[in-house]
């Protein structure tokens, strides 16, 4: 599928195209340069490539995959990787595939500030968007225009509105848990003109008096692969109510952004209204205080916190969320995973597990 939207987008539409490691980008601004953001998410399954033996064991299964997955070969039509600053994995997998494989094309960095918002961390973020746009330019042969940009923003905003209006209301959507983050990851290649069209059918469908589904629940971790976890889900009586996944719901902002004047402040606030991320500028507490607040304002009844294995940024956050949602009494669980195609039968177990007692815990205080 990834591969005909490219030869399409190119052929057709002229387009460059730029495979994005994960997580956080200026999205906007490849759209402004009529750049498609073609997001590289392991691949999951098994290495793709001889050189995945390269990158040390303890590093996470997004970035070996990754590594061997462009190594490869296997991304010969794009025209440049870009790598944000994510975590030290994802710097080291920058370096080596710089240094030790046959990449000929050329790579794009993109710096996250840490810490909390103030005006250093601005004026930094606003020197690496117009350093990235000169890369972008470099890789396009065109200048960012600025009304290029805030046409890029506007899109932006509806696709966000649209992606959240679409979790906040997950009850009204008639497809399972699969369907929807289908639809919702397939921004991650999808030209977003053409993406947003897809979630404005989908709004469409949504019912004005909900069924009901099961126990609804909360998830959240880093990526949401396997897709077949959903499905595990699903037929065991539950479903999700909330995301808190750091590609899917952790990108988009909480309310709708207003327009500004200078494009260049637009951006630079949107990239900065993202819920806290491990992976960016956020602190461990307003972090907590944000999965409550969606926990409570969802009505879920559990949390799911799903992770992949090493991913470090992630990890270090649990025993800190275990702790305060424990602490209120809500039933969690911590299943960690490495990029698989299917849950394994023991991942299984415990989610249908896990479903089976929060149920037992609802029908005992009913």
């Amino acid at each position: 599928m990834r591969a005909a939207v490219i030869r399409e987008q190119r052929e057709r539409h002229g387009r460059r195209i730029v495979a994005v490691l994960p997580v956080h980008y200026p999205k906007p601004l490849l759209t402004a340069m009529n750049v498609l953001a073609v997001e590289l998410w392991g691949p999951p399954g098994p290495p793709r490539g001889v050189d995945a033996g390269r990158v040390q064991p303890y590093v996470c299964a997004i970035v070996r995959n990754a590594f061997a997955f462009l190594a490869s070969g296997a991304a010969s039509e794009v025209d440049a990787v870009l790598t944000p600053h994510t975590c030290d994995s994802l710097q080291g997998f920058a370096t080596l595939v710089s240094d030790f494989s046959a990449w000929p094309k050329p790579l794009l960095h993109f710096q996250h500030p840490k810490g909390e918002d103030r005006q250093s961390l601005r004026t930094f973020l606003g020197r690496e968007l117009r350093h990235l746009a000169d890369g972008l330019a470099a890789v396009t042969g065109r200048e960012l225009e600025p009304a290029a940009l805030s046409k890029a923003l506007a899109l932006h905003r509806r696709i966000d509105d649209a992606r959240r209006f679409l979790l906040t209301r997950r009850r009204g959507f008639a497809g399972s848990d699969r369907e929807l983050y289908t639809l919702l990851r397939r921004g991650e290649y999808l030209w977003p003109a053409d993406h947003f069209r897809e979630l404005e059918a989908a709004l469409r469908t949504l019912q004005a008096q909900p069924t009901e589904r099961g126990i609804p629940i909360m998830v959240s971790g880093y990526v949401c692969e396997p897709m077949g976890l959903f499905d595990v889900l699903n037929e065991a009586g539950a479903f999700v109510v909330a995301d808190d996944y750091a590609g899917v719901g952790r990108r988009i902002p909480v309310e709708t952004l207003a327009p500004a004047p200078d494009p260049w402040d637009a951006l630079l606030a949107w990239v900065l209204s993202m819920p806290p991320c491990p992976t960016r500028a956020a602190t461990q507490t307003a972090r907590l205080e944000h999965l409550w607040r969606l926990y409570e304002e969802s009505g879920a009844r559990a949390l799911l916190i799903h992770t992949q294995k090493f991913c470090d940024p992630e990890l270090f956050d649990v025993p800190a969320i275990r702790q305060r949602f424990a602490a209120r009494d809500v039933p969690t669980l911590h299943l960690e995973g490495e990029l698989e195609l299917a849950p394994s039968g023991q991942a299984s177990t415990r989610l249908e597990a896990f479903v089976e007692m929060v149920q037992a815990r609802q029908w005992g205080s009913a």
